[in-house]
């Protein structure tokens, strides 16, 4: 059985890589984020692709050396090689590939939305299946049943944008710099929930100061769907934005906020009432949002649930929770066969 992996993900515009021990136990964690997209306003898959190139291998060294592993050390070589953008992961599968076949090493490919659920193992070693788990993440917004590590059942998605990219696209109608979502949550924090929208019963108490009444923030209700869709609250803040030019930018930020919350909650509620079950787990980049993980914990307080939520830095892009994701499969299937492509999209089940 691997022991020691070193892992690698490179699946958007984080260069990442880590040293984890099975089962999930960090040795060094390197990330380095490209803070070159920001003159663009989003990701330039090009820019990301070269920047991987020109960091893969220091940012492999550094993780290397805070472990006090060697190369020659590692057990096994983990790299994400779906979903993402495929210029992006054919920097590090390739890199992985190689440094597995030169050090005679197994290397596992691994699913980035199953590391961003292995990421709640690196918070919770004790978290044991079955849960039901939310990936929220700016290219993902997942509402999964966890029957065992490594086996799932997709209970919704998102039907347009993920609730990342909503959070990133309002960011920008606000004049906010790229990555946007953190910008929004800070200037919301001195913004009030003003513009009223609809929230569905279950959430209404875990939301203040909201109004049931019709307005352009909607929250979409779908009664008999898990699936999410944030493409209408994202272009009710641009057509707010265009008829309230002096609207204040921090209560449009609250709002927004809240609402698509609210919309989490709702799916959330939801699938608990559905599935019965009392642990839930929440993870991908938007989970390091604050406003989200206070109304998770008066969810888990109010339903008396077990919530596992990872820190914030294990909730964004880092190839620790690939390795931990990598360990587990290597455990379970053995080594993934070097002719495993990079695909843009693959579904998790």
């Amino acid at each position: 059985m691997a022991a020691v992996c070193l892992a690698i993900e490179t699946s958007c515009d984080e260069t990442a890589a880590a040293v984890v021990r099975y089962p999930a136990e960090v040795l060094s964690s390197v990330v380095s984020s490209q803070y070159v997209h920001a003159q663009y306003g989003g990701v330039v898959p090009e820019l990301a692709a070269r920047a991987h190139m020109e960091l893969l291998v220091p940012i492999v060294r550094q993780a290397l050396a805070d472990a006090g592993v060697p190369a020659a050390g590692v057990d096994l070589v983990c790299v994400t090689h779906t979903p993402g953008l495929l210029g992006a992961l054919l920097t590090g599968l390739p890199f992985a590939k190689a440094l597995a076949f030169g050090l005679n090493k197994p290397f596992v490919g691994v699913h980035h939305i199953e590391g961003h659920l292995f990421a709640v193992r690196l918070e919770h070693p004790d978290a044991s299946p079955p849960f039901l788990a939310a990936v929220l993440s700016g290219g993902h917004t997942e509402l999964l049943l966890v029957r065992d590590w490594c086996s799932y059942e997709e209970l919704g998605s998102t039907l347009d944008d993920a609730l990342g990219e909503a959070f990133d696209k309002s960011a920008k109608l606000l004049g906010l710099p790229y990555p946007g979502g953190a910008a929004l949550e800070q200037l919301a924090r001195s913004g009030r929930p003003t513009i009223p929208f609809p929230v569905s019963a279950p959430t209404r108490e875990s939301v203040p100061n909201v109004s049931s009444a019709h307005s352009p923030f909607p929250i979409p209700h779908y009664p008999t769907s898990l699936d999410f869709s944030f493409s209408g609250l994202k272009t009710a803040v641009l057509y707010y934005l265009r008829d309230h030019p002096d609207a204040d930018r921090a209560d449009v930020a609250a709002s927004f906020q809240t609402a698509a919350v609210a919309s989490v909650l709702n799916r959330l509620n939801q699938a608990i009432d559905r599935t019965g079950f009392s642990t839930v787990a929440v993870s991908g980049g938007v989970a390091a949002n604050g406003f989200l993980r206070e109304r998770l914990a008066d969810l888990a307080v109010r339903r008396s649930l077990r919530l596992l939520i990872p820190r914030p830095g294990y909730c964004t892009d880092n190839a620790a929770m690939i390795g931990a994701a990598g360990l587990e499969r290597f455990r379970r299937f053995g080594p993934s066969p070097f002719g495993l492509p990079a695909t843009a999209r693959t579904p998790l089940h």
